[in-house]
């Protein structure tokens, strides 16, 4: 399978991205004083894994009828020092939202997630350590 994005320059160092799901803003101001009007290219790697661990998430605890009321999933991503720059370390933090948590299903997911499913978790693997983290919150 093959999927394709387009991007179309907008002047400065702001880009439109296209594909097949919809359209999104690319930018970095060089100076940082002026105001982003869209994602940083680094940023949309850290939003792709969130979004893909999350989906997966979803659909596994929905199929195990362990659903909760929310989840919530923080990325943070520790770049090198040197150029180019990547992210080394990356912390993917789970937060789950809802009362009486089956909490066994819950790790089952997350790990069949990060070890089994996630496709863009295995992309990071390769250049980057990951750490997890699940945090349970009581409504």
């Amino acid at each position: 399978m093959t999927n394709e994005i387009k991007i179309q320059w907008l002047g400065d160092m702001l880009f439109n991205a296209d594909s097949l799901g919809g359209s999104l803003k690319i930018d970095a101001p060089e100076n940082a004083e002026i105001e982003s009007k869209g994602l940083r290219p680094k940023a949309l790697m850290l939003t792709s894994l969130a979004g893909c661990t999350g989906m997966d998430i979803v659909s596994l605890l929905k199929k195990m009828r362990a659903e909760v009321e929310n989840i919530e999933i923080n990325v943070s991503g520790e770049l090198t020092d040197e150029h180019p720059r990547f992210y080394n370390k990356v912390h993917v933090q789970y937060c789950f939202y809802g009362k009486e948590f089956k909490k066994d299903k819950i790790e089952k997911a997350i790990k069949l997630s990060a070890d089994q499913y996630c496709g863009v978790m295995e992309m990071f693997r390769q250049f980057a350590e990951i750490t997890l983290e699940t945090k349970y919150i009581e409504k």
